[in-house]
């Protein structure tokens, strides 16, 4: 199981991320999404070790990255292909990594006939494709058989048979109750793939729960205002969750239109528009949380 509770990290005057809290339970597959800069990767590089966080923690069963005692074999992680040699073969690589890990040799050509390279097994890396390059990447991810795994854009790259592969993969690595936790901009394919989400927007986490009920129908409150500024700091006051809709209104979350109403008059703000809307799709939800005027 991967916990982060109270993460924040900060890089000069940059706020990376504020306060970021969710769990990733054994046995499920959970989807971290957000918009490029939303601070997932920073996430990740502080879960994996790469950075320090501030504050806050990013434990793995418990225990920080670096406490381990033996990483490979607990955490598979693919974080990008910067370790990927152009002039080795993907056998090599594979070598490498297993010799440094303490993993039997024997493993190596196991998971390149799992991510189905064994053809390509001799060639150099620097002559694949992105999406066979992605393929290595994976394979050294599973080469210690690890309970948890931690993907960073484990689809880039990958054809249409690649990423139903991946999707299979994945089911197949939670089902035997281990912990997967992704992140993705292919909004489709979290959707079909991902037990819970969790999604983050500017640092902070703006939603997380069970896909299901994420995506199912919710109902939103819709308000048109001249004094968005003004109804925004009423709304965060009462604790209600807000964003634009990209067509200048705001879609709230966590009241009702009565409610709306009537704290918009004790305030004294004119709303030229106060009605409700569903949210049926991931790509609706992720849109409507993370749009750049919210």
């Amino acid at each position: 199981m991967i916990e982060i509770t109270n993460l924040t990290k900060r890089f000069g005057a940059v706020q990376a991320v504020t306060d970021v809290s969710f769990a990733a339970p054994a046995g499920q597959v959970t989807g971290f999404l957000g918009p490029n800069g939303a601070g997932k990767t920073t996430t990740l590089r502080i879960l994996l070790g790469l950075a320090r966080p501030d504050e806050g923690t990013a434990v793995i069963d418990g225990k920080r990255y670096v406490d381990l005692p033996s990483p490979r074999r607990t955490v598979g992680a693919v974080f990008d292909q910067a370790g990927l040699h152009p002039g080795r073969s993907a056998r090599n690589h594979l070598r490498v990594i297993a010799r440094a890990a303490g993993i039997s040799p024997g493993r190596v050509d196991k998971v390149l006939e799992f991510v189905d390279l064994t053809r390509a097994a001799g060639r150099r890396v620097g002559g694949f494709s992105h999406g066979m390059r992605q393929r290595v990447a994976l394979a050294g991810a599973l080469l210690g058989d690890p309970a948890v795994l931690v993907l960073d854009e484990p689809a880039t790259g990958l054809d249409p048979a690649g990423m139903a592969w991946l999707r299979e993969l994945l089911r197949q690595w939670a089902a035997q109750g281990r912990t997967v936790l992704f992140s993705s901009h292919a909004l489709a394919e979290v959707e079909t793939v991902a037990d819970r989400l969790v999604i983050i927007n500017r640092g902070r986490i703006v939603r997380q729960g069970r896909t299901s009920e994420l995506t199912a129908t919710e109902q939103g409150v819709l308000v048109r205002t001249a004094d968005r500024t003004r109804f925004g700091e009423i709304a965060a006051r009462e604790g209600w969750q807000v964003n634009g809709d990209g067509d200048g209104r705001l879609v709230i979350h966590g009241t009702d239109p009565v409610e709306v109403g009537r704290v918009a008059a004790r305030e004294g703000v004119a709303l030229t528009e106060l009605s409700t809307a569903a949210t049926r799709r991931l790509e609706d939800l992720f849109l409507e949380l993370t749009r750049a005027e919210a």
